[in-house]
């Protein structure tokens, strides 16, 4: 769509190119589909693992024949090039091979979040037209009064104890008994396994190649305007990605392994902790499930090397005290993203790293739905406390006065815009709001526009202030959130704190601010003491004028603060 300009660019200031080699700077992009990239690390590492789940092993040659059977199956029910099929899993192995499957086809595979709504699903089925519904078999009862009023022709049901080892499948399948409501057999519905099944025939079939410009998966975000937009993503990003990723994150290996808790239907998830790994030869540990209350067990019992989370995830882990004497050597890799990593955070986990035996530091990653989720990373040496690191080599981000589309000086806040031959095709069917997010500049690049604030040092470290429309204009002085939570949550009583803007009479807006305090910590003295500390600490304007005391903050089904919910909020502490 925009990519014949990229022979014709101008020459960007980018500061942080002097943390790379020529060679990494210029990557090539094969013309290769997501599943030739793959099936070539199959045919490299057939005999290493792939998969990892609930006890079962799945090797690079068998990941690779179950999604080849999985092709002839989808193939014998018409799918075609473009056809789009909704995959409705958690961190299930049929997710992958289905996705992996539809890719050989030129299909595109719209990943869905399995805890969507009733309403949800049916508006995404017929959004993007979908002829068929791969889904979890317990969540029947969300679709059985919707499906007949979509396009799907066939549903597929997946078992989350299909991939499991033998004796945890039977164990799983009592567990499940009279939990929830069977889907009823007919024409319109099949199991995962009565569709493999399709895939035993005496046809040979042959497989066109489809190149790095085939769309390849929806992804889901709310954009700019928080509206839900379906976001169409070609091979291109995957491929492109994988090979950014894999000349920074140095120190993995193939045949190490990466902990799948982010979920397949997160562009993180999708392409950091899944995608990436099978290009490199190593294996996914996919969690399907993740309970929080658990973290450091999961962490001694799988021993990742490479871990992804949000936030919340390692605050999950700091609080988990099931293990004593955790050994984390085995750790190479830990990264935040989808979220702003506080440095008050940053400092306590990267203290637990080393506390048990890990010289990883944890480091920020950053991106949009719309550039494939991973733009920029902080990765090993090449770090600053705070920062969300550099653009991925190839990629280029500058920060611009959204009025005027002027680059603004280093260490100054403004719109964050992204220029990279992963972005998105487009928001599908959405022409308008797809120019309101990609736009020509001046300088001959189509540029992102994402609604994030950030502000870049003159090294080309990015720092992140959060979004356009969360910044509070306050008598006419702009609050970023970020800084007014990052003071807080330096208090040694403040486990976590949101902020958010309210109305007010004549300042127009002003700051309120949603705090967790740490156990033990409680009481009017307390209170008043946290207030004291922001009227030291802050400048006039910054000064949350309510402060809300709760037990904890909403969460999106992302696992991410749920601002919308916060601003909401009628501001009554949890213990009145």
């Amino acid at each position: 769509m925009f990519f014949d300009i990229f022979n014709k660019r101008k020459k960007i200031p980018a500061p942080w190119e002097k943390y790379y080699t020529d060679e990494e700077l210029n990557i090539k992009i094969p013309n290769i589909s997501m599943y030739e990239q793959i099936k070539r690390s199959a045919l490299k590492y057939p005999n290493n693992i792939a998969i990892k789940y609930y006890g079962k092993t799945i090797k690079y040659k068998k990941f690779i024949k179950f999604i080849n059977k999985s092709s002839i199956s989808f193939k014998r029910l018409g799918v075609k090039k473009g056809d789009i099929i909704t995959i409705c899993l958690p961190n299930v192995p049929e997710a992958l091979i289905a996705l992996y499957a539809l890719n050989r086809l030129g299909a595109i595979a719209n990943m869905l979040h399995p805890l969507s709504a009733e309403e949800e699903i049916k508006e995404s089925l017929n959004s993007t037209k979908s002829k068929h519904l791969i889904i979890i078999d317990m969540f029947y009862n969300k679709i059985k009064n919707i499906i007949d009023s979509t396009t799907v022709d066939k549903v597929i049901f997946v078992s989350a104890g299909n991939s499991m080892h033998f004796y945890m499948r039977w164990a799983y399948k009592i567990s499940q008994i009279n939990k929830y409501e069977k889907y009823k057999k007919n024409k319109k519905n099949m199991s995962w396994n009565q569709f493999m099944f399709k895939s035993l025939t005496k046809n040979k079939y042959k497989f066109k190649q489809y190149g790095k410009n085939t769309p390849a998966v929806i992804l889901h975000s709310g954009g700019t305007s928080g509206k839900p937009k379906n976001v169409v993503i070609q091979n291109r990003a995957f491929i492109l990605e994988a090979i950014q990723e894999k000349s920074v994150l140095k120190k993995l290996n193939v045949g190490d392994s990466c902990l799948g808790i982010m979920p397949n239907f997160h562009g993180f998830g999708l392409s950091v902790l899944m995608h990436t790994p099978f290009t490199i030869g190593c294996y996914t540990i996919l969690i399907p499930q993740f309970d929080s209350k658990k973290f450091d067990t999961l962490f001694k019992k799988t021993k990742p090397n490479c871990i992804l989370g949000v936030p919340t995830l390692f605050e999950a882990l700091l609080s988990s005290k099931n293990e004593e004497n955790l050994d984390l050597s085995f750790v190479k890799y830990v990264i935040s993203g989808g979220d702003l990593l506080s440095q008050n955070l940053e400092s306590r986990v990267n203290e637990y790293l080393k506390e048990h035996n890990s010289e990883a530091k944890i480091t920020q990653g950053y991106g949009l739905s719309e550039a494939l989720a991973a733009v920029c990373l902080a990765h090993d040496e090449i770090n600053k406390s705070g920062s969300i690191g550099i653009p991925l080599p190839g990629n280029y981000i500058k920060i611009i006065n959204s009025s005027t589309r002027e680059i603004v000086p280093y260490n100054e806040v403004g719109e964050i815009c992204i220029h990279t031959k992963a972005l998105m095709l487009g928001y599908l069917n959405e022409e308008s709001e797809t120019n309101d997010a990609l736009q020509l500049h001046e300088d001959g690049y189509v540029w992102l526009h994402t609604g994030d604030l950030g502000s870049m040092d003159e090294d080309g470290f990015i720092f992140y202030k959060g979004r356009l429309k969360r910044m509070i204009i306050c008598s006419g002085y702009n609050v970023f959130p970020s800084h007014v939570e990052s003071v807080i949550e330096a208090h040694p009583a403040v486990l976590q704190c949101s902020v958010v803007g309210m109305p007010h009479p004549y300042k127009k807006e002003v700051p309120k601010a949603f705090i967790v305090l740490k156990p033990g910590f409680h009481g009017l003295f307390i209170k008043q003491e946290i207030k004291d500390y922001c009227k030291k600490n802050l400048e006039h304007h910054m000064v949350p004028y309510k402060f809300v005391y709760r037990k904890g903050l909403p969460k999106t089904k992302l696992g991410k603060v749920d601002f919308k919910r916060l601003m909401e909020d009628d501001g009554v502490d949890d213990d009145e």
